[in-house]
Order: C-alpha cells, then structure tokens, then sequence
C-alpha cells in the first residue's frame, strides 16, 4: 500500500462510528461525540461534508435509505477500503503514541502514562 497522508480527526471517527454499524447522518453525530467523550462535536454541515468527501475516496458507501416522520433517512457503511485504510490510520496512531509514552517515561515527564 502507498503512503497515504493520515485522516483528520473527524474523518477518523466517523469510520469508527461506523466500524461497528451502518448508521444516518444524526447516529453518525452522536457516536462520534461519544467515541470522543464530548471532544469532537460534529455540525450536519461539517458532518456531510466530510460524508461525501469519504464517500468519493470509496471509504463509505450509502447502505440504504428509510423514509421516518415524513424525512428522509439515509445511512452509510464503511466499505472494504474504509475498512483497511481505518485498521492502518488506527495502527499509525497507536505507533505514535507509544513512542511518546516511552520518551516520556524514559525522561519521567507527565507522570505515569
């Protein structure tokens, strides 16, 4: 696999959130605010968006679509590649954090990480 430059924060989450589920556009909202203890609050601009960005990079697909109250509901899948390109995102991170909590210990900065 090439380089790929790494996912912002809020494309990371959003195929979290939907590793465990295909899910609509206010789940998708709500999960990534609690996969980020509050952190990251998502807006539906910034929230769709980043939906169709991700969708053109074949990260998500649309799964299927469900008319509620009177509205539309669509929801999306992290497809194979989103699936791949979240395991080596994941992976990357866990990489960078774990060299910094070994140079923080070696330097005994932070306390016990």
């Amino acid at each position: 696999m090439s380089k790929l430059r790494s996912l912002q924060e809020p494309s990371f989450l959003i195929l979290t959130a939907l590793a465990a589920a295909p899910q609509h556009g206010y789940g998708i909202i709500t999960d990534v605010e609690r996969i980020s203890e509050g952190e990251l609050r998502l807006r539906a601009g910034t929230l769709y968006a980043a939906l169709d960005r991700l969708q053109a990079e074949g990260l998500i697909a649309e799964d299927r679509e469900e008319i509620v109250d009177g509205r539309l509901r669509r929801y999306y899948r992290l497809t194979e590649d989103g699936g791949r390109r979240l395991t080596a995102e994941a992976a990357r991170l866990q990489r960078n954090a774990r060299t910094a909590v070994t140079r923080l210990r070696a330097h005994h900065i932070g306390g016990t990480a």
